[in-house]
């Protein structure tokens, strides 16, 4: 969850402060991503009746329903020496894609499991008790729906000291519109739970610290477990069983990548490496140094904080776009506006008595209804133009009527 810019008493904006983190490979606590807050105290909430309360999400507009696994992934060619001799990389991931019509004998997964959420609300410094998770779209295990074709593949990279669901109304939007979409926890900078029960969370030590590079290289490892899982292999470290009709459903031939800050960084530095990568998304990623040769493959920039006009860095990257591009930003949008802080964030801020002034530190002055629309329609659009060949009206040729708040940067 992150703010608008601020500044802090030695005059560095806060967009400065958290480019400055990410560009070191810092991550960046939530606590810290916010205005100053002084959460009340947890017997408060609890009188309040805030317990017993539920986060929500939207739900996605696509025709199919949608399921969801949840699959352990080790990278036996990378060594975690941090875990001691013998452990190797490991990500949690889930697997999100159009479900068959019976979906709904298979349970709705949470946003994150209880315990997860309680670390990850404690960060900020928020009552860890003070609603339970929003119950996704996903149904757990459910059969894949079948299209008679494969199906495209989006991956989703998360934030500093964030975690895979940061934007599950974005990734089940596409999984109702026919997408595969896989989204990965990035151990030791995300909260997240192993298969043996612990919740891991961000390393906050600097030294080992992860920077957009080793996102980077999760990612491709990631691209080869798709690719695994397009030929039949299951990737889950504990074999664990996978959805009727999954390996088949995936054309890896059409795959695409977008990611939130560190994971929109992560994104850029993707493209240029590896041409599995047809497009790529970037929703506010700080753009510092990326690469230094042109990238000849559509890539699109949902800019706040980090646009070009702030980052000269972001300006230098767009310079390198030599395919099919584009820059939107959202008025009133701030750092975290693309994703589901924006809807989430207000339900707490009513939970916990948060005033006006904070919560919009946290949200900047776009609707969340609005925030919602935007992130529903825009990278659809983008993956259904660039991976399915398939128009969406004229989207992403220049303001649309029905998104008046969009301005498309030239």
């Amino acid at each position: 969850m992150t703010t608008t810019s601020f500044t802090d008493r030695d005059g560095i904006s806060r967009r400065r402060m958290l480019g400055a983190a990410l560009a070191a490979g810092a991550a960046v606590p939530l606590a810290a991503a916010g205005s100053a807050w002084a959460a009340p105290a947890r017997g408060a909430a609890a009188r309040a009746g805030a317990a017993q309360a539920r986060f929500t999400l939207p739900e996605p507009t696509g025709p199919h329903r949608v399921g969801t696994v949840e699959l352990h992934l080790v990278d036996t060619s990378r060594p975690d020496p941090d875990a001691g001799p013998g452990h190797y990389r490991q990500l949690m991931a889930s697997v999100w894609y159009p479900a068959r019509g019976d979906a709904g004998r298979y349970p709705r997964v949470p946003w994150m499991q209880a315990d997860v959420l309680h670390a990850f609300l404690a960060s900020a410094g928020f009552p860890p008790d003070v609603a339970a998770a929003p119950v996704t779209a996903g149904h757990d295990g459910a059969p894949v729906h079948r299209s008679g074709r494969g199906l495209p593949v989006v991956v989703y990279s998360h934030g500093a000291h964030s975690h895979r669901a940061d934007h599950t109304v974005i990734v089940q939007e596409l999984a109702s519109h026919g997408y595969v979409v896989v989204t990965v926890d990035h151990i030791n900078d995300a909260f997240s739970r192993l298969p043996d029960g612990r919740v891991v969370a961000p390393v906050r030590d600097r030294r080992h610290a992860m920077g957009p590079a080793d996102y980077a290289t999760d990612i491709r490892f990631v691209l080869d477990c798709v690719e695994g899982l397009a030929a039949g292999r299951n990737p889950d470290a504990g074999g664990r069983p996978l959805p009727v009709g999954l390996c088949e459903a995936l054309d890896v031939r059409r795959m695409g990548m977008f990611g939130w800050s560190k994971g929109g960084t992560a994104t850029a530095r993707v493209m240029p490496a590896d041409r599995r990568v047809r497009a790529g998304l970037s929703l506010d990623g700080p753009m510092q140094p990326t690469m230094s040769t042109d990238l000849d493959r559509p890539f699109m920039m949902m800019t706040a904080d980090f646009s070009r006009a702030q980052d000269p860095d972001a300006a230098v990257f767009w310079s390198h776009l030599k395919g099919w591009r584009l820059n939107v930003q959202a008025e009133g949008a701030v750092h975290g506006s693309y994703g589901d802080n924006q809807v989430l964030v207000p339900q707490l801020a009513k939970l916990i008595g948060m005033s006006d002034e904070q919560l919009k530190g946290w949200t900047g002055t776009l609707a969340p209804a609005r925030a919602v629309k935007i992130q529903q329609a825009y990278p659809l659009a983008f993956f259904d133009l660039h991976l399915r060949h398939r128009h969406r009206g004229h989207l992403l040729e220049g303001p649309a009527r029905a998104f008046p708040e969009v301005r498309y940067l030239p």
